[in-house]
């Protein structure tokens, strides 16, 4: 069993601060703050989650390494004009599929210092899982499907959606009945929510699991999309 016993509230604080300095020199001299506040209990938070997780989705990922389940902190600066070089989040990534994670179905868990961030899905479509997207949204059956995952999401207070097209794809009619989803590029059903008590506590994956697990329907129908791309 992980050993996760909830997150120092000094985490948060780190966060803050690196948000005010954020340059590579302070971040060298606070990087053991980083290391004990952030990188170790994200490790056995990451454990946590998959053990709570492979209850309802048993082939889930859940590997508690950098660039695994747990994003780096640094930025990708090379093609934005925002160069500062840390993200001011810890991203935690669980995804379901062979492959590249990256190109797979999952769930996501963003912790800032003032809210946490969670949800399920698929950012971004690659041509391929694009063209066998729209067919399942198109096919009566899967889309439908489709329909009542979503509906269980926003019932669970997320939102559904991704940004995509302005108008829907040919050859599908613009009347379409789910014309909204064949005009999204990805699919994430996701939600922000206060911090929470439980974050400083050993009870947090509980209270991830609450809210991913209403989630999973969709994150199962996108992972069902990849399979068969």
């Amino acid at each position: 069993m992980a050993t996760f016993t909830g997150l120092d509230p000094a985490a948060l604080d780190f966060l803050r601060d690196l948000g005010a300095h954020n340059d590579r020199a302070w971040f060298d001299q606070h990087r053991g703050d980083y290391e004990g506040l952030l990188l170790a209990p994200a490790r056995d938070l990451v454990v946590a989650l998959g053990e709570r997780l492979s209850a309802i989705a048993p082939r889930l990922h859940a590997d508690p390494r950098v660039n695994g389940s747990i994003l780096r902190i640094n930025r990708d600066t090379r093609f934005s004009k925002d160069k500062r070089p840390y993200k001011t989040h810890l991203d935690l990534w669980l995804w379901e599929g062979d492959g590249p994670s990256r190109g797979c179905s999952g769930f996501f868990l963003r912790i800032e210092a003032d809210r946490i961030g969670y949800g399920a899905g698929m950012h971004h479509f690659d041509q391929d899982v694009l063209a066998t997207y729209r067919a399942a949204v198109d096919d009566p059956r899967r889309g439908a499907a489709l329909v009542r995952a979503a509906r269980k999401a926003v019932d669970s207070g997320a939102m559904v959606g991704r940004e995509g097209w302005k108008r829907v794809p040919a050859p599908y009619a613009a009347d379409h009945p789910r014309a909204g989803f064949l005009r999204y590029g990805g699919l994430v059903a996701g939600a922000r929510a206060d911090v929470p008590a439980e974050l400083f506590t050993p009870a947090f994956p509980d209270w991830c699991f609450e809210r991913l697990g209403p989630l999973r329907p969709l994150q199962r129908w996108v992972a069902n999309v990849v399979a068969a791309a």
